[in-house]
């Protein structure tokens, strides 16, 4: 039953009452999140600063690297640990383990297999003071928290020189390989705050832990050798006849570089006196198995008073031996492929830095800078990206992108995972294009049609991963170039969907036969979040069909979906919101949601607006009922009421945190969900992100602009730094792939629809349109949409920052009343001959001739 607690939030009444009293700002710009030394704020900060399926390198609060998950150790967790706790969880154990949430509850911090960071030394007036990068050696630090160039800022009143520092990966979109870099950047800004003349001296170093697994005896010789700007560590086997080294997890080596002039290089440095900053040696260090050996780098210059000078450096890694038991043919990193050492990656980055650096810039500058969004909104629904840095995302030489749900659990890139995932598809769209024909329409793809949903690991199908790869596949080739992707695998594509037609065992449209689903069972009868779900695969196997002139096949999609939609909203629709009708030959004898009010249950809607599909999946004003249904008796600013009475969850929310809940029982059943005893009862208890982000980011497409928002803001505060780990979201493990349905909250609040083979975009903003600018990407550009209203006209434009921007049809919405009288579109100041179409308050541009918008190019459209 439903606590006195939880009966007590009624929407309207208090979801109102929140909103007023507790939402307001909710749209307002606001500043960057600076998590502060002084609060106690940086402890558990751990943002992933490596390449995209390199391993997992943390950024800590205070600006040293630490984790240094690339070892090819494959762990559950990002690190596993087993902690007490109150009550069984799942009815298993009073434990609770990586998956459990265990890194949730007890955030992981100060995990430091190896030494690295820097010091630096200020000399002027007669005065000596030496800082490292450790909070106890500044007044204040301040991390701003913008993935994936975040900003330190280092305050001492003894120091002479202002410090701030920005530590990245390459991270550019579109380019999936020079954002694949097993290298970390750390870029100082030093400036003299004094009038006199300061003398400064910047050391990094890192310690040689190569083989940091199997070197552990006397047969293995740790070596550090000097680079013209840097140094490059590994370990030497005396056992020649040893060939199995060179196959271990751990075998490779790592180096550290100076990317400035005037270098000083150290292969065998001491931390502990003040040679760190004055020796040099060029020659090459050894030391035993068990001795520290440490490289450093150094750089040493006068700054005039009130002079500002910027320094470089790189970590760089190369430890390329991956691979899985059941994966076959497939045992090194996709950088093995484009490298032979971690030395090679430094020389690369070295020799590309302007580039890397200046198109990573621009796409942080894009997404923040020249935004309007809230800062917090843009934080929250772009940093779970960075769970392609971490270990839960891995790619093999030849190309292939392979994932687990979250770190080490639950093997196989699971489709019905998976495929709530928005992000990469819109900012590495290549990754997820090869993913669906190589592994969806490839090794987990079957005769029948049918998609297992981890592949090599599980070749059974699961109804609600095939729909979602289905529309996966819609959205693959929007975010092409051309048609060629969706031409390619037509006839597989085409099998999959009509896998999902033969579901439906009795004609209506409903599909309910017994396939896996995420919440890992197999349901009988007709489940509102599956049936929608399927309907919204149908009506893009039908907008698929047409465009591959596949008629026929277009109509069966079409009737199936208007089937579907027509019996879910007479069979599934209790008067407020969708249900889980059970089948009639078994009744609610097994695990089912049944009369509850799911999380997902118009799920299938909340997809059809991330890939622009026009008509509706479900009934506006059916589907407006049922989220607000989930708001009414779902939303919670504080679980633990609820969670006195509900047992067995994995604790992803915690006693005096918000969420929404999986599931509720409105009516008050005894018997809710069919059985008691089925260990996955105990996940409609839980508050999971990936889930909440799905929703949310719905609501702001159908115009619950405020509860969605206010939803994604609740996920935020559970993961403020002074509690955990801001950047990793928890679900079956740490860095969950699901959460990544952050980004579609972006795409919605956006008003984002794109087809890159129709030359086709729309933008809409749900937030502040009368002055609106925001981030795009699209297949092979991205840049900084804007509009604005002023007293007799409103001003878009779009302005590509990188790539190019190919436009045949542009759509848009009027701001404000009156009619349209004029409108002027330029294209670097030169007129584009457009037709003009108004359908209500959207107006479509269609060029007379498609036009490509270059980089540092901007398309202006003046309306009157």
């Amino acid at each position: 039953m439903l606590t006195a607690g939880l009966m007590a939030l009624k929407y309207p009444d208090f979801g109102q009452v929140f909103l007023s009293e507790e939402g307001k700002g909710l749209k307002e710009r606001g500043t960057v999140t600076t998590y502060l030394k002084s609060k106690n704020e940086l402890q558990y900060i751990g943002m992933p600063v490596g390449g995209i399926a390199c391993g997992c390198v943390y950024l800590g609060g205070d600006g040293r690297l630490w984790l240094w998950d690339i070892f090819n150790k494959n762990q559950t967790g990002v690190i596993y640990k087993d902690i007490p706790w109150h009550e069984k969880i799942q009815g298993n154990m009073a434990v609770l383990r990586p998956f459990d949430g265990a890194n949730y509850v007890e955030p992981v911090k100060d995990v430091r297999p190896l030494d690295q960071g820097f010091a630096i030394k200020a000399e002027w007036e007669g005065k000596t003071v030496i800082k490292r990068l450790l909070a106890e050696d500044w007044d204040e630090i301040a991390f701003d928290a913008t993935y994936p160039m975040p900003t330190i800022r280092y305050t001492s009143s003894e120091f002479p020189v202002e410090v701030s520092l920005k530590v990245y990966s390459p991270f550019i979109p579109l380019d999936e390989v020079n954002s694949g870099l097993p290298a970390t950047v750390y870029t100082f800004h030093l400036k003299n705050k004094t009038k006199a003349g300061v003398n400064v001296s910047l050391t990094g170093w890192l310690e040689n832990k190569a083989a940091i697994y199997t070197a552990a005896d006397d047969q293995y010789t740790r070596v550090n050798q000097p680079l013209k700007n840097g140094v490059t560590m590994s370990v030497r086997n005396k056992n020649w006849a040893d060939d199995a080294y060179y196959h271990k997890s751990d075998y490779g080596n790592l180096s550290i570089f100076s990317l400035n002039q005037d270098t000083m290089v150290n292969t065998g440095a001491d931390l502990k006196n003040e040679t760190l900053f004055n020796k040099e040696n060029k020659a090459q260090s050894t030391g035993n198995f068990n001795e520290k050996l440490t490289g450093s780098v150094n750089n040493t210059f006068m700054l005039a008073a009130g002079e500002s000078k910027d320094l470089h450096y790189a970590f760089t890694w190369y430890f390329p031996n991956l691979s899985f038991y059941s994966i076959k043919n497939e045992d090194k990193r996709f950088y093995a492929k484009q490298f032979k050492s971690s030395a090679e990656v430094g020389e690369y980055v070295m020799k590309n830095f302007a580039m890397l650096s200046s198109q990573t810039q621009a796409w942080c500058d894009t997404w923040y800078q020249q935004s309007t969004l809230p800062w917090w909104f843009l934080e929250r629904t772009f940093l779970n990206t960075s769970t392609l840095a971490t270990t839960t995302a891995h790619r093999f030489s030849s190309g292939r992108f392979y994932a687990w749900e979250g770190v080490g659990s639950c093997a196989g890139t699971c489709t019905h995972v998976w495929q709530y995932a928005q992000a990469m598809a819109r900012i590495f769209p290549a990754l997820e294009r090869d993913t669906r024909e190589r592994v969806d329409l490839g090794v987990g793809f079957h005769e029948d049609g049918h998609i297992g949903f981890r592949a090599e690991y599980d070749q059974q199908p699961a109804i609600d991963g095939q729909a979602g790869r289905v529309l996966g596949i819609y959205r693959e080739h929007q975010m092409s170039k051309d048609d060629a992707f969706l031409r390619r695998n037509w006839l597989k594509t085409r099998l999959a969907i009509e896998f999902i037609l033969k579901q439906d065992r009795n004609g209506d449209g409903m599909v309910d036969s017994q396939l896996e689903n995420t919440l890992d069972a197999k349901w009988p009868g007709a489940i509102a979040w599956l049936v929608g779900l399927c309907v919204a695969a149908a009506k893009a196997g039908e907008l698929m069909a047409e465009e591959m002139g596949d008629h026929e096949f277009a109509r069966t999609c079409k009737a199936f979906a208007e089937k579907g939609k027509s019996a879910m909203e007479k069979e599934l629709f209790n008067g407020e919101y969708f249900i889980h009708q059970p089948d009639p030959k078994i009744g609610k004898t097994v695990l089912g949601s049944y009369d509850t009010c799911h999380i997902d249950q118009v799920y299938g809607q909340a997809w059809a607006y991330q890939v622009g599909i026009k008509e509706r999946i479900i009934d506006k004003e059916k589907t407006m009922s049922a989220l607000k249904a989930l708001w009414k008796y779902n939303f919670l600013t504080d679980v633990g009421p609820y969670l006195q009475t509900h047992h067995g969850g994995r604790p992803y929310a915690l006693p005096g945190e918000g969420g929404l809940l999986m599931n509720t029982n409105p009516k008050n059943d005894p018997e809710p969900f069919g059985v008691k005893d089925a260990w996955q009862v105990t996940y409609f208890h839980e508050c999971m992100s990936g889930f909440e982000h799905q929703v949310a980011a719905h609501m702001i497409a159908e115009g619950m602009t405020d509860e969605g928002l206010l939803l994604i803001k609740t996920i935020h505060d559970r993961y403020h730094a002074k509690k955990r780990n801001p950047f990793n979201e928890v679900e079956c493990s740490d860095h969950y792939a699901r959460a990544m349905a952050s980004y579609g909250a972006f795409i919605t609040a956006s008003g984002f629809e794109y087809h890159g083979p129709k030359g086709y975009l729309k933008l809409a903003p749900k937030i502040k349109p009368e002055h609106f600018r925001s981030a795009f990407t699209a297949a092979e550009g991205w840049g900084t949409y804007g509009q604005k209203k002023t007293e007799s006209k409103q001003n878009h434009s779009l302005e590509v920052k990188y790539g190019t921007l190919k436009l045949k049809n542009l759509c848009l919405e009027k701001i404000g009343a009156g009619k349209l009288k004029n409108v002027m579109v330029l294209l670097d100041n030169k007129h584009v001959k457009t037709a003009v179409k108004m359908n209500g308050r959207e107006f479509s541009l269609e060029f007379e001739e498609e036009i490509t918008i270059p980089a540092n190019s901007t398309l202006m459209v003046e309306i009157y």
